[in-house]
């Protein structure tokens, strides 16, 4: 039985489209059951219901500050749907710590960043000012910390010396893609498990891919 995942966004969701893309393959072991969106004009509310998922548009700023409303009423949605696991694909509104307990190890998010290097805003500029010379996306659990869940995959790039802020968001973008369905595929599977603070999978070993950056002629 395949698991059933909501995806929350709030703009354009190329992430979501991303998981909605992986998730079509027939041995996915998980389906796309729902998109909320928090905002009525988010741009992959549209791009969802081209791919024939549901959507559901719960607005968030008539709850202002009141983010444990907010929760009560997209809990029910969540329930409603028989909803198992959770993806944030760029959801811009922060939860309570109850609400991410009660989904710990069941809510994932992605972050433009080799965490626990560079979280929360501009992580790009950020990456740029430390002078890094790798960078990435990582997938890891949501804890009422931001950006500091336990880390499930994580995928690089290098960083080059002409690289902008939007040249090096739009090539790790395309890892975040890459990568993003792939953590879900592991988590649906049955194939994580999170021992203390860490994130372990089953069966998984390191890459023999290696990336270094700069390359010496």
């Amino acid at each position: 039985m395949k698991r059933r995942v909501a995806i929350l966004i709030s703009g354009r969701g190329s992430n979501m489209a991303a998981l909605i893309k992986g998730a079509a393959a027939p041995d996915f072991p998980a389906e796309i059951s729902l998109v909320i969106s928090n905002k009525a004009d988010a741009l992959g509310l549209e791009t969802a219901k081209a791919r024939g998922v549901k959507t559901l548009v719960i607005e968030s700023k008539p709850f202002g500050k009141n983010r444990a409303g907010f929760e009560t009423v997209l809990q029910t949605a969540l329930d409603q749907h028989g909803i198992e696991l959770i993806c944030l694909g760029g959801f811009m509104r922060l939860f309570t710590a109850e609400f991410t307990k009660a989904w710990y190890g069941r809510m994932l998010n992605i972050h433009p960043s080799l965490l626990p290097s560079f979280p929360g805003l501009d992580p790009h500029g950020q990456a740029l000012r430390a002078g890094v010379k790798l960078s990435g996306a990582t997938v890891h659990f949501v804890i009422p910390e931001t950006d500091a869940g336990p880390i499930v995959m994580q995928g690089a790039v290098p960083v080059s010396d002409h690289d902008t802020g939007a040249t090096l968001s739009e090539r790790i973008l395309e890892i975040e893609h890459r990568i993003y369905p792939e953590a879900l595929r592991l988590l649906a599977a049955g194939k994580i498990r999170i021992e203390g603070d860490v994130c372990k999978t089953a069966g998984g070993g390191p890459s023999e891919n290696f990336l270094i950056a700069p390359v010496a002629n």
